[in-house]
């Protein structure tokens, strides 16, 4: 007798079968490599997360990431790789995406992108909880409007 192979199902918590989850910018929701952020968005941004810079020098747009060459404060002439999550545009396209919406199955699908995003990126704290902020009041707002055409429907129904 032979012995029967079962192939093994690996099954994540971030995946539905037959359904993989991706990042915002791998599942093409947000495209932030077409932005062109001023220099004091940048400069904003990247003194928040503790780099002192005086002026941007140059900038190239990547994919999943912004190259950033810039002068601190002292003179130097500074570079690296930073991700978009640290910008506020990111956030107002975050937030975009939410108020986009239009039932709590499709914010619940977007949930779960950006839950994956929280796990797999390191987002600043506030822009983090400005998203959370954001999908709670629109899951409140999605949650009472299907309620309320469910309770039309049943009255039009009766009539």
């Amino acid at each position: 007798m032979g012995c029967i192979m079962r192939k093994r199902v690996r099954q994540s918590y971030y995946k539905a079968p037959n359904k993989k989850v991706q990042s915002l910018i791998a599942a093409n929701k947000i495209t932030p490599h077409v932005w062109r952020l001023s220099e004091g968005n940048l400069i904003e941004a990247l003194n928040a997360q503790g780099y002192n810079v005086k002026k941007i020098k140059k900038i190239s747009y990547l994919k999943h990431q912004v190259s950033i060459s810039y002068w601190d404060k002292k003179g130097g002439v500074c570079s690296g790789f930073f991700s978009y999550r640290i910008f506020a545009r990111w956030q107002q396209a975050v937030e975009r995406l939410v108020y986009n919406c239009g039932s709590v199955r499709q914010l619940q699908q977007l949930s779960e992108l950006i839950e994956y995003e929280y796990t797999h990126y390191p987002y600043p704290f506030e822009i983090q909880e400005a998203i959370n902020n954001t999908i709670e009041t629109c899951n409140s707002e999605l949650t009472a409007l299907e309620s309320y055409r469910k309770t039309v429907q049943r009255e039009v129904a009766c009539v």
